[in-house]
């Protein structure tokens, strides 16, 4: 099947986290995937929507909840995680499209948590990540965070940091900024 470029996913996962290394027996896992559409050919941000995953191998610490907003009560009811990533597949064709995110971290935890529960990858191979392209066209010296990014720009923050359904449209915001430069040369 051919590669759709219509349309980019614009991921950013909010996973367990804790202020030291996890309790005896946690590990971190996806709490959270935060998706926005971006159209390739206008660069308009689209559809967003928060998936929240139930945590089967951790529970939400103080400091995540203090981080991201998410309570354990609130992911609790969220969706298994190969229910997640059925609905990635399936809803936004993820596998068959370029998907993007903030910098390999949420690509690398898809890629463990889906190799540890022997759940298929719910993504095709071209991952933009989006962390290094803005700090490449904007021949930053280093890489940046996403809110430093947008203020690099002069964009404000939308919605709360650390949720991954606003981050995702920030992050589209910033990816859309990049490809509308890039054609207009």
């Amino acid at each position: 099947m051919a590669k759709r470029i219509d349309q980019a996913v614009v991921i950013d996962v909010e996973s367990t986290c804790w202020a030291a290394p996890p309790p005896e027996g946690q590990e971190s896992e996806i709490i959270e995937i935060g998706v926005c559409m971006l159209d390739v050919d206008s660069g308009e941000p689209g559809g967003r929507q928060s998936i929240l995953v139930a945590p089967e191998r951790s529970t939400v610490s103080e400091f995540c909840t203090a981080l991201t907003t998410l309570t354990q009560e609130q992911v609790t009811g969220g969706v298994p995680f190969a229910d997640a990533c059925r609905l990635l597949k399936r809803t936004y064709l993820a596998k068959d499209r370029v998907w993007a995110s903030w910098g390999d971290y949420d690509r690398r935890q898809f890629e463990r948590q889906c190799q540890t529960r022997g759940i298929g990858y719910p993504f095709g191979p071209s991952h933009l990540n989006v962390k290094t392209l803005f700090a490449t066209v904007f021949a930053l010296p280093r890489e940046i965070g996403m809110d430093a990014a947008l203020q690099h720009v002069g964009l404000l923050l939308e919605g709360t940091h650390h949720r991954g359904v606003d981050d995702a449209a920030n992050i589209a915001r910033l990816l859309s900024m990049i490809l509308l430069r890039a054609r207009a040369g």
